[in-house]
């Protein structure tokens, strides 16, 4: 299934039924009087949030949605049927947002979140309504109310507990195929990762997710190379986990690349809690491990850690102090088998 994480919709609630002009018509009755009944309520336009779904791709093949008008009434006093509503099924985590595409109309970040978006229009009174003792035989009703039509844009930001940050080919990718089983698309050339994928790794008996975005290059804050569109996938994060190239010759300019796109992204993003991860250490020799790192911890001004995806060395170290900046209520729905639910072995 192809991943996709913006959709533009159009929608439409339903207009009201108008009220119906009638009067009363039988044998024997001198006054019949009045018996128009009101129109229908149109139906309206709800955004849910539902359990199965991780994209946006059913909203590539239908943009349109127009909820039902309501009926007008009719004679007798009956009052038109209303009109059906539209329910737009999202995954847990999407934004909707006005047509500017930065007002925030609803954030789902719930499952079973509903929120309506667009409210149908009232049923017109039919002249039974306008019944008084100084105006027995009312001639009018009323039209009904027009329903509202917008455009609206849907943006999911992936629910992880972990979002991976670094350059392109800093090993991202790898990583998380070595730590979970998640099977990204990995090569030897950059932006080998096009879409985010999510992998659920374990360590010390606790799960938790981690998302994999593709890579930054500088100016992605103003949409250069896959650009800002990503950086929304790891807002939701508790923990960032900082990748660089320990292979690069520039590895100090690599780290503060990533940082000055954090700081300019804006929001709370710079402010994460972060590990910084010299990665590939295997491809290194002694010399160029340690001056590789000190540089690191010179651009950081806080402590670095070694590993390395391929060879899957430190990779539990670098797990367990993820684990430990994640809080424990975002962890209690990823928990696997509870120890006091183990089996006892002898």
């Amino acid at each position: 299934m192809k991943f996709l994480d913006l959709a533009k919709v159009y929608i439409r609630s339903g207009g009201g039924g108008g009220g119906s002009v009638s009067f009363r018509r039988e044998k024997f009755i001198e006054y019949g009087g009045p018996n128009g009944g009101d129109g229908g309520g149109g139906g309206s336009v709800w955004v849910e949030t539902v359990d199965g779904l991780n994209t946006l791709i059913d909203f590539r093949y239908q943009q349109h949605f127009f909820a039902k008008s309501g009926q007008p009434g009719m004679g007798q006093g009956r009052t038109g049927k209303d009109g059906d509503d539209i329910i737009l099924r999202v995954p847990v985590g999407t934004e909707v947002l006005d047509e500017d595409q930065e007002t925030v109309i609803a954030d789902m970040t719930e499952l079973g979140q509903r929120v309506l978006i667009a409210k149908g229009g009232n049923g017109g009174f039919g002249n039974l309504h306008f019944k008084s003792s100084t105006n027995q035989a009312p001639r009018r009703a009323n039209p009904g109310q027009e329903g509202v039509e917008r455009t609206i844009w849907l943006r999911l930001k992936l629910i992880a507990d972990v979002g991976l940050l670094g350059l392109p080919n800093a090993g991202k990718s790898t990583f998380l195929a070595a730590t979970s089983n998640a099977r990204p698309k990995i090569a030897d050339y950059p932006f080998t990762t096009l879409h985010p994928n999510l992998g659920v790794v374990g360590v010390d008996n606790i799960e938790f997710v981690v998302a994999d975005i593709p890579g930054l290059i500088e100016g992605a804050h103003e949409g250069v190379g896959l650009g800002v569109r990503f950086l929304g996938h790891v807002e939701r994060c508790a923990v960032l986990l900082h990748l660089v190239d320990g292979t690069s010759e520039t590895v100090a300019e690599d780290y503060k690349t990533i940082i000055g796109e954090l700081e300019a992204y804006g929001g709370d993003l710079a402010f994460k809690n972060r590990v910084t991860v010299l990665n590939k250490v295997d491809a290194l020799d002694d010399d160029a491990r340690a001056q590789a790192k000190a540089a690191l911890e010179e651009a950081s001004g806080g402590s670095v850690m070694e590993m390395s995806g391929v060879a899957k060395l430190g990779t539990t170290e670098v797990l367990r102090a993820l684990r430990a900046q994640i809080d424990d209520n975002r962890l209690r729905a990823h928990i696997g088998e509870a120890e006091d639910d183990a089996p006892w072995q002898p």
